[in-house]
C-alpha cells in the first residue's frame, strides 16, 4: 500500500467526533459520549468512555484510528499478531480487543481503528540504574520472542529507507532552503557513505523489534514496563530498541548501556558489535524524522504542533547536529566490560 504523500488530500478531516463514537459502537460498545483526545500525530488516537453495565462501572477504551494509506491490512494484522504473542508469554505489552469473531482491526466510514484497554503508568526515570536492568530484561525477553521468525510484511531497518529515501524527499521537495542545500547534500552524502560502511562491517542479525523503544512508548507501574505503540515495529538490528534509553556523556552512557545488557542477557543473546551501530542509528533517526515532519506537512496538525519546522534557522541547526553526528561516528563505540 502507498503511504500518503506531500500532496495527499488531509486524511483526518472527517473523523469528527460523532465518527469516532459511531466507530466504536460499531463493534458493539456503547459509549457515554466523553472522549479525550490522547498525544498522537502520525495516527489519530482517542480516550472513549462507555456506558456501564447494570451500573458496574466500564474503563474507558482507547481507539486508534490508522493513518490512510499507510499500512497494508496485512502490516496492521501483523503487528497485532505480535503484541498478542507478546502478551501471551506474559511479556508486559497491550494488544488490542477482539471482537466475537476474533477480528482486531475495524474499518468505519472508510477508517481502520482497532481499541485497546487503557494502560495506566508514567515513563521510566532512566537515570536510575535499577530501572535500566529492569528494561534490558524485558527487551531481552521482548527479543527472544522476536528472534523466533521474522515479519513477513512489515518493513525492514535498512540505510536506504531511513536515511537515502529521506534525504531524497527533502531534497526533492525543495525543503531545503537553496542557501543550505549545497551544505546539506554534501554532508548527508558523507554521512551515509559512513553509515553504510559501519552497516556492511557489522553484519547484525535481523529480528523482530518494537522499532520505536523511546521512553514515551514505555509505561512504567509497579517496578514494571509496559510496552504500548507497536506502530513502527520491524525487522531490524537489537540495538534499535536499546540505544533511544541512553544519554549523556560517555562514562554516563558506559554505565547504562553496562546496566540495560547485564539485563537484557538474561533472556537473550546480545552480539557486542553492534555498540557500534549507535551513532549511525542516532544520525538516520534525525534524518528521518526530519523528513516525517515534511511527508506529513499537508496535515493541519503538523503547522500547528510542530511551527519552528521548515524555517530556515530549522534547518540550520539541522545541518549544525548532523555536523556533529559526522564527527561522532569517527568516536570509538561505547564498550562492555
Amino acid at each position: 500500500m502507498k503511504e500518503q504523500g506531500l500532496n495527499d488530500p488531509h486524511p483526518y478531516q472527517q473523523l469528527t467526533p460523532d465518527t469516532v463514537i459511531d466507530a466504536v459502537e460499531s463493534v458493539g460498545f456503547l459509549s457515554d459520549a466523553r472522549i479525550l483526545t490522547l498525544n498522537s500525530y502520525e495516527n489519530r488516537v482517542f480516550q472513549v468512555g462507555i456506558e456501564a453495565v447494570d451500573t458496574e462501572k466500564i474503563q474507558p477504551l482507547i481507539a486508534k484510528f490508522y493513518r490512510p494509506a499507510r499500512w497494508s491490512n496485512e502490516q496492521i494484522l501483523e503487528e497485532h499478531s505480535f503484541v498478542q504473542e507478546l502478551h501471551d508469554l506474559e511479556i508486559p505489552s497491550v494488544p488490542p480487543l477482539k471482537n466475537s469473531a476474533g477480528n482486531t482491526l475495524f474499518t468505519f466510514k472508510s477508517f481502520r481503528f482497532a481499541l485497546y484497554p487503557r494502560q495506566g503508568g508514567h515513563a521510566p526515570e532512566l537515570d536510575n540504574l535499577d530501572n535500566l536492568l529492569i528494561l534490558g530484561r524485558f527487551i531481552g525477553r521482548l527479543h527472544a520472542v522476536g528472534k523466533i521468525k521474522p515479519f513477513q510484511y512489515r518493513n525492514s531497518f535498512t540505510v536506504q529507507n531511513f536515511g537515502v529515501n529521506s534525504v531524497s524527499f527533502l531534497l526533492e521537495n525543495n525543503f531545503i532552503p537553496s542557501s543550505l542545500t549545497q551544505a546539506y547534500e554534501s554532508l548527508c552524502q558523507q554521512l551515509l557513505e559512513k553509515i553504510q560502511s559501519i552497516f556492511a562491517d557489522v553484519k547484525f542479525t535481523s529480528i523482530r523489534l518494537h522499532g520505536d523503544c523511546h521512553p514515551g512508548n514505555v509505561l512504567w507501574r509497579n517496578e514494571t514496563p509496559h510496552f504500548v505503540d507497536f506502530d513502527d515495529c520491524m525487522n531490524g538490528p537489537a540495538m534499535q530498541d536499546l540505544w533511544m534509553l541512553l544519554s549523556g556523556d560517555r562514562p554516563t552512557q558506559l554505565a547504562q548501556i553496562a546496566e540495560i545488557i547485564d539485563g537484557y542477557r538474561e533472556f537473550c543473546d546480545f552480539a557486542p558489535k553492534e555498540l557500534r551501530l549507535v551513532e549511525s542509528l542516532r544520525t538516520l533517526r534525525l534524518m528521518h524524522y526530519a523528513a516525517w515532519l515534511a511527508r506529513r506537512w499537508n496535515d493541519p496538525a503538523f503547522p500547528h504542533n510542530f511551527p519552528w519546522f521548515n524555517t530556515e534557522r530549522y534547518w540550520g541547526a539541522h545541518i549544525l547536529e548532523l555536523r556533529e553526528q559526522l564527527a561522532a561516528l569517527d568516536e570509538a563505540p561505547l564498550t562492555l566490560n
